[in-house]
């Protein structure tokens, strides 16, 4: 949701909170809200209320002025958008990304396939002014289970060690060790499945 010149009264903060999507304040003559999808295409609704009742938005890129009258919408233009909001748009906070990182039966060894993805997620930590980087290991269900808590956790610190030339201040890299506990593919025990083996790393 982007809200345009809002000045605050008590209906334009029902309309703010209406979605979970980021209001935006841009200064204009006119008034209005605008609502957009997230990236993976999924959209909310916003009711906006004022004096003349209540409009509801729940189409993407559809508009409707703080004053105007009920129930009146309107399509808004990426080209309007870009003008009115493309500076506050720039500047919004960056949304995490999630990788998995697949290893070798038994050891800390990536998969040839995700040591290829590594330059990948060291460019993302790069192009973030401040990263904040979260790494849980796993393991699949061969094997003991304490010994599965420690090679997951080996497998943690092994990938959070790719990072630190990167991101020299180790405070902003976390390590979890989750063994063979949250599979990503439920099995029974002793079962080899690949990408149970696996690092999850989130940047933000």
């Amino acid at each position: 949701m982007m809200i345009k010149n809002a000045s605050f009264k008590q209906t334009r903060w029902r309309a703010l909170f209406a979605a979970s999507l980021l209001p935006i304040l841009n200064a204009c003559s006119q008034s209005y809200v605008v609502l957009l999808a997230d990236e993976d295409g999924s959209l909310g609704k916003v009711s906006v209320t004022n004096n003349q009742g209540s409009t509801v938005l729940e189409k993407n890129l559809e508009g409707a002025d703080l004053s105007g009258s009920a129930g009146q919408v309107y399509a808004v233009s990426q080209a309007r958008i870009q003008q009115d909001f493309g500076s506050a748009l720039a500047s919004s906070p960056q949304k995490p990304l999630s990788y998995y990182l697949y290893f070798e039966g038994g050891s800390t060894q990536l998969t040839p396939e995700s040591a290829a993805d590594v330059p990948k997620i060291i460019a993302e930590i790069k192009r973030r002014p401040v990263p904040d980087i979260s790494v849980v290991g796993h393991t699949d269900t061969v094997g003991d289970e304490k010994l599965n808590a420690a090679l997951s956790l080996q497998r943690a610190e092994a990938i959070a060690t790719l990072f630190t030339e990167t991101l020299p201040d180790t405070d902003k890299i976390s390590i979890e060790s989750h063994g063979e506990k949250n599979l990503l593919i439920a099995t029974p025990d002793n079962t080899d499945e690949p990408k149970n083996r696996r690092v999850e790393v989130t940047v933000r």
